[in-house]
């Protein structure tokens, strides 16, 4: 015991000493990277790959856009991405099609966010890290942690060559993304009952978009078995992905790439805009799509971003989410490093202001497939100012003041109205000769 105990030391003692160690490279990691850097900490950024690297999820929200420029990217991420003025949901239930512009939600200054590759992307975020003078150490994964009940953490990971690495961190910040590394080491992971989706995805070339300035619109579509993504990209290229339930993956009788054609089929809007595309590239099928963490910090760690949680994409709040987050974790880090003692304060802060946008955007994410609430979509009304409200959320404004919060509480009284007004129109409806209820309309 002893003689295991002196190796764990010695181990400990050629460790590389900083101030904090970020696990992982996406637009979380690097962003809490880039701002301990340039506040003067030591911070080493591990990442598992070489960027630039393929990643799903290339629609930002309007206030992304003033994180980048506190990052000072802006420009840079501007030359390669497409402008994305509002949203379009497509109901077959409904026969029609709705767009929401950004201009015309609650604050007139976030008119419009950006369809990116996510390769070139995370590459700038990444990039711009390194230049705020954090060590960024590419093609090396961290395979665990070791907290003590005082003192730094030791940090172990191992490069593509295969050479072990180590690292004396006095906090961790966990932004490895689906890998959720800490959540898992601390079995703290658990499955998102209420979203229990899977999705599939793949990049199209030759897709037919809107026209004009509503181009690089994101477009939502439902169809029976739950909804479609569709993002246009400045290269021509454009993201399609299907959000189902995750038994619905199950009842597949094929391979990956014919199942996802099968489901492209089976929702004709989808299915015309493709009539005449091209696949490029692979399908990608990925499950266990929504989770959570039960816990979200400890004395010198914390999770941001989908190390975390990931919930449902249908608002595009992945990116944004995984940025503010890290944004929130950045002060709260420094903030506990410059004042040990008030760590646990600040972990409870960043816990408190995470959860409170989580769920706001969670709200209408559980209830997105109800009828209800595609009834309410699909038939815009800015009584009381109600839609300038729900867009000004949806464009990621999660701290608008009481004045949006009120209007979104009004909305929510609606929804249940309208839910319970469908419920009473199930039971009430009359029975068909056969027996069998009518079908209810929208």
């Amino acid at each position: 015991m002893a003689q295991m105990q002196q190796v764990e030391d010695a181990t400990s003692s050629m460790a590389a000493a900083c101030d904090v160690l970020v696990i992982g490279g996406g637009p979380a990691g690097s962003s809490v990277a880039a701002l301990l850097a340039q506040r003067g900490r030591r911070v080493v950024l591990v990442e598992k790959e070489r960027h630039p690297r393929f990643h799903i999820g290339e629609s930002l929200l309007p206030y992304n856009l003033p994180l980048l420029d506190r990052l000072g990217v802006r420009a840079e991420v501007e030359t390669t991405a497409q402008h994305k003025h509002g949203i379009e949901f497509v109901s077959p239930y409904h026969g029609k099609s709705v767009r929401y512009e950004f201009a015309n939600g609650w604050d007139k200054r976030f008119p419009y966010a950006f369809q990116v590759r996510r390769s070139s992307f995370d590459h700038i975020l990444l990039r711009n890290a390194a230049a705020k003078g954090a060590e960024v150490v590419e093609e090396c994964r961290v395979t665990g942690v070791d907290f003590a009940a005082a003192g730094p953490a030791l940090v172990h990971a191992r490069g593509a060559d295969g050479v072990a690495r180590q690292w004396r961190a006095d906090f961790v910040v966990d932004a490895s993304g689906r890998d959720t590394l800490l959540a898992s080491q601390l079995d703290a992971k658990a499955r998102n009952k209420r979203n229990d989706s899977a999705a599939m995805f793949a990049h199209f070339t030759g897709a037919r978009r809107l026209e004009g300035q509503a181009e690089g619109n994101i477009t939502i579509v439902w169809f029976d078995h739950g909804w479609f993504w569709f993002i246009p990209l400045s290269d021509g290229t454009t993201s399609i992905g299907a959000v189902c339930p995750a038994a619905h993956f199950k009842t597949r009788g094929t391979n990956v790439p014919q199942f996802f054609m099968q489901m492209i089929a089976a929702c004709p809007e989808i299915a015309d805009r493709l009539k005449h595309a091209t696949l490029v590239g692979e399908v990608t099928a990925t499950g266990n799509y929504s989770y959570g963490a039960k816990t979200i910090s400890g004395r010198n760690f914390v999770m941001v971003g989908d190390a975390f949680t990931f919930v449902d994409p249908v608002f595009s709040t992945g990116v944004y989410i995984a940025m503010q987050t890290g944004f929130w974790a950045a002060d709260a880090v420094e903030a506990a490093l410059a004042a040990p003692a008030r760590a646990p304060a600040e972990m409870r802060r960043y816990a408190a202001r995470t959860r409170k946008a989580l769920g706001a955007f969670t709200w209408f994410i559980y209830r997105i497939r109800e009828p209800a609430m595609r009834n309410l979509f699909m038939s815009p009304r800015n009584t009381w100012r109600m839609e300038e409200a729900v867009l000004s959320l949806l464009a990621g404004g999660i701290a608008e003041g009481w004045r949006v919060g009120l209007r979104l509480y009004l909305f929510r009284a609606i929804y249940y109205a309208t839910k319970l007004s469908h419920l009473r129109f199930r039971v009430a409806r009359p029975k068909l000769a056969s027996g069998q209820p009518r079908e209810a309309g929208t």
